[in-house]
């Protein structure tokens, strides 16, 4: 099949850094003349999108502001951005399940095109057509937050059991107590009191107030009814996986996807992952999930928030320019949901 196209620019606008070691939003600067990814030699099996829409994710600063280690994982200058949704404007010659002018949304993994850029090159796998109905808007937030939740919970779970959910209100938090109860799961989620009623409008059936209780003991007065805990928190309680024992049923598991890069972040982490306990570590499996692009999934995903049974929680949506604001923003850990990043009308 040959490649179909349309025309496009010799650039674009893009934002970019080269370093962010005093933080990504003061570091991001718009680049009115930035190359395209790939106009030239787009390989087969990838399709060039045009975004619409952006949202923004914690990967998106904390791998900048790794300093050498990031530049060693995505060479600089670069773009940030790993979720999408636009429109196709070149279809590699691979590729026959995609054509220019549908409406797409997605995930890339981290590159120097990301998707704070004007375009951005997908493979298949992290992308899939916008269901009828659903905006741009939603359909950029599905990507990264509702991937991550889906593989952290579908395949530990069935329906009839207990998931505790640590941290509901953030982005992958909002997803996964919706994706939980499209199961049929029984969800507990840990939050702020002024975001219970949130994760309650969302279907979570219980909620801990982590600033008026202490979530492990709350956790261990209930005895060993959970099946899976899904920790996007990470550090906050640090003893949560060793608290595990007394909530977690013996053939349950204990999946973290969040945390800070800290000396004191990693050191819990690695507890974790390798103290015994017989040396204080927790009896429960851990394990720690990185999100792969699954085409499948995505679609699915997509499918729910048509019908309704997830509904996509946008904190703020914020225009092309007011980047660096949006990251300020997402840096707080205070965003109910997703923020949104309007590239074009």
């Amino acid at each position: 099949m040959s490649t179909s196209s349309i025309q496009h620019p010799d650039t674009m606008r893009a934002w970019m850094y080269t370093a962010a070691s005093s933080g990504l939003e003061k570091s991001i600067k718009l680049v009115e003349d930035a190359p395209l990814p790939f106009h030239q030699t787009l390989p087969g099996d990838a399709i060039l999108v045009k975004v619409h829409r952006s949202s923004l994710n914690p990967a998106d600063y904390k791998l900048p502001e790794l300093g050498l280690l990031g530049r060693a994982m995505v060479s600089v200058p670069a773009t940030p951005g790993m979720d999408f949704a636009g429109v196709v404007t070149q279809v590699g010659g691979a590729i026959d399940s995609f054509h220019v002018g549908e409406q797409v949304y997605g995930r890339i993994a981290p590159n120097k095109y990301g998707t704070l850029g004007e375009y951005v090159c997908a493979k298949v796998d992290g992308c899939a057509k916008v269901p009828e109905g659903v905006s741009l808007d939603d359909a950029s937030c599905i990507g990264t937050a509702g991937l991550t939740a889906y593989q952290c919970i579908a395949p530990n779970v069935k329906e009839g059991d207990k998931v505790f959910i640590n941290g509901g209100s953030g982005g992958t938090g909002t997803f996964g107590i919706q994706i939980a109860k499209a199961i049929g799961c029984y969800v507990t989620a840990s939050c702020s009191g002024k975001n219970a009623e949130l994760c309650r409008s969302l279907g979570a059936d219980e909620i801990i107030d982590y600033t008026k209780e202490n979530v492990s003991e709350v956790l261990k007065g209930k005895g060993q009814v959970y099946k899976l805990v899904v920790d996007n928190v990470g550090s906050t309680p640090p003893d949560l996986h060793k608290a595990a024992d007394h909530f977690l049923v013996p053939g349950g598991k204990f999946v973290q996807i969040g945390g800070q890069i800290s000396l004191s972040d990693l050191k819990i982490m690695s507890s974790r992952m390798f103290l015994p306990s017989i040396l204080g570590g927790g009896k429960r499996k851990y394990e720690y999930v990185l999100t792969k692009n699954d085409h499948e999934h995505l679609e699915l995903l997509g499918k729910w928030v048509k019908e309704g049974k997830v509904k996509v929680v946008i904190d703020e949506v914020f225009q092309y320019e007011e980047v660096p604001k949006a990251i300020e923003k997402l840096k707080t850990g205070r965003t109910k949901g997703k923020i949104v990043i309007r590239t074009s009308t």
